[in-house]
């Protein structure tokens, strides 16, 4: 009985070391999507709304034009296998509420695998023409390291995310309130529409 015990106690012992050694190399396979350059700024704009970028023909934009508008912010790839869903989802919300007072933001991005080789023109094609996509489509970007963007620097900074704040993939998501707060982040396998009610929310919410 005694050697019945030992061996159950070292069949336990055995299967929480393997646990373990699975979860940490999840962690470690997680960490190493994102590039582990510090990118985080000492000087960070005080709102989302300090913050200008370029729009896809290179036009400078100051997202305090968005002021007083629901924002869903979205890195983009033209060739990732999260590619079509989330942009047939993303036009869906688009077209439901964009009179309601919402703006989605698409950020193209290379970083992940490469799937947004294009050039800005051939982006722009591709999503219009492709996608059919009507929301606003900006200049390609990096999201990761230290030539982040400063809007995805700022970002990160206000909303977190697992195993580290860097963007882990393609179509990371993240949702602001009429006043310029990043009140969510989404991990980029969340369906758009999995986001519509936290949207429906922030909309009927008055400032």
């Amino acid at each position: 009985m005694i050697a019945a015990a030992t061996r159950r106690g070292l069949g336990g012992s055995r299967i929480l070391l393997s646990l373990a050694v699975l979860a940490l190399a999840i962690a470690l396979v997680f960490r190493s999507l994102a590039p582990t350059v510090p990118d985080m700024a000492d000087d960070l704009p005080a709102s989302i709304y300090d913050i200008a970028v370029k729009d896809i023909r290179g036009n400078d934009i100051k997202l305090s034009e968005y002021a007083g508008k629901v924002l869903l912010i979205v890195n983009v790839a033209s060739q990732c296998g999260l590619t079509n869903s989330n942009y047939k989802e993303l036009n869906v919300l688009y077209d439901k509420y964009r009179q309601k007072g919402l703006e989605i933001l698409a950020f193209p991005c290379n970083q992940f695998a490469s799937q947004e080789p294009g050039s800005n023109e051939d982006i722009q094609e591709t999503v219009c023409t492709r996608f059919k996509a009507e929301f606003p489509i900006f200049d390609k970007i990096n999201v990761n390291g230290k030539d982040a963007a400063p809007l995805f620097k700022y970002l990160k900074s206000q909303k977190g995310g697992f195993l580290g704040d860097g963007i882990k993939w393609n179509f990371t998501k993240f949702l602001v309130d009429k006043d310029g707060k990043v009140v969510g982040r989404y991990a980029p396998t969340t369906s758009p529409l999995k986001i519509e009610n936290d949207i429906q929310k922030l909309l009927d919410a008055t400032t």
